[in-house]
């Protein structure tokens, strides 16, 4: 498979899970786009790894996995959390955040 095809796959998957992240309002759903997003970046990664010849870009995508890992252990965590105290879970009510 041409290397160009792994790039095309990976902004693919990339815009299916911005898409998600801009659309749904469910936490955990927003959760699983972030991780397709993260995913097409080490693809994209290991495509322009495999392209050079070295294994940088290998390296590298194994270090965005544990931190993406990192990032659905706590949020999953929040989340639980939240919904153990009864708590509504609803995107559009945050407004903490706002300026």
């Amino acid at each position: 498979m041409d290397i160009g095809w792994y790039l095309v796959v990976s902004a693919l998957i990339f815009c299916i899970g911005a898409g998600g992240v801009l659309t749904r309002r469910n936490p955990l759903v927003i959760l699983l786009c972030l991780e397709l997003m993260l995913n097409a970046a080490n693809l994209s990664l290991i495509a322009f790894s495999r392209m050079h010849g070295n294994a940088d870009g290998q390296i590298f995508a194994l270090i965005v996995m544990v931190v993406a890992a990192c990032e659905v252990a706590v949020g999953l965590g929040l989340i639980v959390a939240i919904f153990r105290r009864k708590l509504p879970i609803d995107v559009d009510e945050l407004k903490e955040l706002q300026g």
